[in-house]
């Protein structure tokens, strides 16, 4: 898969992450979606280091979607827990 692939990828495994993991991010949207990014490339990097799981070229692959959307809410979080509190609640 190219870069764009993986930004794609990313954004729509970011969205799920939130979707599984409801509420009130400290970053947005777009804190959101860059976790959920940066996810997707920690989510593979992880699965083909530690699984011995080769990242393939399909897009359409359940083990590489699987791998990112774990990853986005591994680093979501994470996130949550050393920033959640850092901006006061209104």
């Amino acid at each position: 898969m190219g870069i764009i692939a993986w930004l794609v990828l990313g954004l729509l495994a970011g969205a799920i992450a939130k979707i599984l993991l409801p509420g009130r991010d400290p970053g947005g949207l777009i804190g959101t979606t860059f976790i959920g990014i940066a996810g997707a490339f920690l989510g593979g990097w992880a699965s083909s280091r530690f699984l011995d799981r080769p990242i393939t070229t399909d897009f359409y692959d359940t083990a590489t979607w699987i791998s990112a959307i774990a990853g986005s809410l591994a680093l979501l979080i994470a996130y949550r827990i050393l920033f959640g509190h850092s901006r006061s609640r209104r």
